[in-house]
Formats: structure tokens, sequence, C-alpha cells
């Protein structure tokens, strides 16, 4: 019954008895004139105005003290632990319940995951998990780093997710990692516009990454960003312009580097859709708060955010009573081309990741089994 419901409802709120994407882009005159703006000037790659103009912006609503472009938030992700100095062979401790690319980010560096269970009132990294496996698995070597008991490899860094653009509770992990002497780097993918006691996700670590994909909150078509301090920045975005020595006319590189620059042409794009992310989260925290209220009338709980914390809403989260009752509302709402969408697979339970060290993972088990994503557009204009 609640599942029809919910169908006439989210029809009803998009005015459409089309197909309905579990989360759309929204674009208008004001993403074309500047996206046209570009290809008039025939800088459309790497250099423009336009990439420096969103990396201000970016450091402006977030208040992180420097921001670097990049092509895609796994980019961001993937220098971010570079700049945070992991090696090969170092331990990188995130959660299980996140999408592959964060775990995929930690292999580029030839590092390899931890995964720690999350918290329910979150889905993000439980403090508390953090703590007791630490604790249990962990020490501090002669030379200061926090290493395995087990075989002496550096635990380098936390990468805590933000899912779903919902804050973790970062006082309590940074603290955690402070005694540690682990680096936090954190995935904010998800989270552009999620504050926790007010003050902006992916700005608590040395660095924070975010993504600018097609079904992110503001797009630029791909693109990521790294936010960090300005000397951090400054070293990243060497090195992901192929690590290129200002020069007249020579081509001088002083290191490996990577061709991770975002294109003029992208950045354009997020130069509009920022100038609309306040109402983005507006209309967004308004359709939950529609959608919590839809399920008061049944034994769904929808999920609300964390204390202490402005969400972004990115994906509205609803969980099922179990498994059974999860899968028959995705199959009913697919069927009727309103899409939802479970978790993602744990990433110890993919072959890639079977063989990484983690805990319990009790509560992550818990919310794969239950959680469907919710259609979570803004309205076209």
């Amino acid at each position: 019954m609640i599942t029809s419901v919910f169908c006439e409802f989210v029809r009803n709120y998009y005015n459409s008895n089309d197909f309905i994407p579990l989360h759309a882009p929204t674009f208008n005159e004001v993403e074309e004139n500047l996206v046209l703006e570009t290809i008039r000037s025939s800088f459309v790659s790497s250099v423009g105005q336009f990439v420096n103009d969103f990396e201000t912006s970016i450091e402006n609503y977030t208040q992180s003290p420097k921001c670097v472009a990049v092509v895609n938030g796994t980019a961001a992700l993937h220098i971010s632990l570079l700049m945070a100095n992991v090696q090969p062979n170092d331990l990188i401790i995130t959660q299980a319940l996140t999408f592959v690319a964060t775990c995929n980010a930690i292999n580029y560096c030839q590092a390899e995951p931890v995964f720690i269970d999350v918290d329910r009132e979150t889905m993000s990294m439980s403090p508390k998990a953090l703590e007791r496996w630490l604790e249990n698995n962990a020490k501090i070597s002669k030379e200061g780093w926090c290493v395995s008991k087990n075989n002496e490899r550096v635990i380098k860094a936390c990468v805590p997710v933000h899912i779903f653009g919902h804050p973790a509770k970062m006082d309590e992990l940074q603290a955690i990692c402070n005694k540690w002497n682990i680096i936090i780097v954190e995935d904010a993918s998800e989270s552009l516009g999620s504050f926790y006691k007010n003050q902006h996700t992916g700005t608590f670590g040395l660095l924070g990454a975010v993504s600018f994909n097609g079904n992110k909150i503001i797009t630029t078509g791909g693109g990521g960003m790294i936010m960090s301090n300005v000397d951090i920045a400054k070293e990243a975005k060497h090195i992901t312009t192929t690590a290129k020595v200002p020069h007249p006319f020579e081509f001088i590189h002083d290191k490996i580097g990577f061709n991770y620059r975002m294109p003029n042409i992208n950045a354009a794009l997020g130069c509009a859709q920022i100038q609309k992310i306040e109402n983005f989260i507006a209309q967004k925290r308004n359709l939950a708060l529609q959608y919590e209220e839809l399920f008061k009338k049944s034994s769904l709980v929808f999920f609300v955010e964390p204390k202490n914390c402005r969400s972004n809403y990115w994906l509205n989260t609803l969980i099922c009573n179990d498994k059974k009752e999860r899968d028959e509302m995705l199959v009913f709402t697919n069927s009727n081309g309103i899409v939802t969408r479970p978790p993602w697979k744990l990433m110890n339970e993919l072959p890639i990741y079977q063989h990484c060290m983690h805990d319990e993972l009790t509560t992550s088990m818990w919310l794969q089994e239950r959680i469907i994503n919710l259609p979570s557009s803004v309205k076209p204009n």
C-alpha cells in the first residue's frame, strides 16, 4: 500500500507520468550562456579563467583555504591521498559502506583499505568502531607512526565518507586520529553544501575531496575538487598539471605528474551551478521533509540528517524493515518507471577487496539490507 502511495507522491511532485530518474541535473540559460562563452573564447581545455573562478567560488562557499579543480572526484581523492604522503603498502582506514571509487583511489597509491563499521545515525564512519579497532589492532611505533600490531604496516590515513550527503561525526573522528597520529582525508564527494557544527564537510581533515559528477548536487559534467591549505594545494595543482614547470616556451616537468586538470568548459558549467546551490539545497530539504511526512504513516523509516548537521540530502534514503521488504519495493518502483536504488555492495564483499582487514561491520550489513535511495532531483526550471 505505501509503495503505491509513494509512487503517486513522486509523480505528483515532479508533475510527470514519464520516467523518474534517481538524481538528474538541472540547467537553464545561465549554464548555456557560460558554456557558450567558453566555446567562443576557444579556451575549452585546462587553460581558462573559468577554472580559476570556479576554484575561488568553492573556496568562498566552503571556507576552504584553497581549492584545486580536477577531472573527477576519484582523481581528487587520489591526489589528496598522495598529498597526505600515502605510500605503497600503507593501510588506509575507511568504511565498507561507500562507492568503490573511495577504495580505488587508495589502491592507486598502492595502499590497502581497512574497513570500519558505520553509525546507524549517520551511515558514516563510527568513532566508537574506529577507536575499538585501533585499540585492538594498532600501536604507536618508536618512530611515532601508527602501525598494525600484526605486521608493522603503517596506518597512514583515515578516510571517512559523508554518505548520501550526511556528515560524519568529524570532531570525534578528529580526536581519535590525532591521538593515533593518523591523517584525515575526507571523502566529501557527495556532501557539497553539508555542514557539521557549522563547518563545511571536507574542511576538517588535512584534505578533502568533492565530486561534480552528473548525478551530484551541482555538476560540471565530470569534475572534482581538492580542498586543503595553501601550500598543499599549490603542490596538488602542480602535479595535477603534469608537473609542468612554468616557462615561456620550454616543456620542463620536474616529477611524475598527472593530467588531471579540469577543462575550462566544465568549470564554466560549475560557475553557473554554484550560484544556484543554496536554492537546490532548499528544494532538496523541502522534498526530504515531505518524504519524512509521507513515511510517518508506514512502518518504514525516512533517514533524517544527524544532530548538529545541515545535510544537502543529496540522495534521500529510506530504511525498510528487512531485505525482503526492500527488494519488493525496488522491484515495484522500478517496474513502474520510478528509479530507486539499493546501496552499493559492501566493499569487503567485492572480490577485489575481500582480502582486506575489517571489523564486524554489524551496522553496515544491517543498513545494506534495508536502504533504498529515493528520487532526489531538483525540479526542472
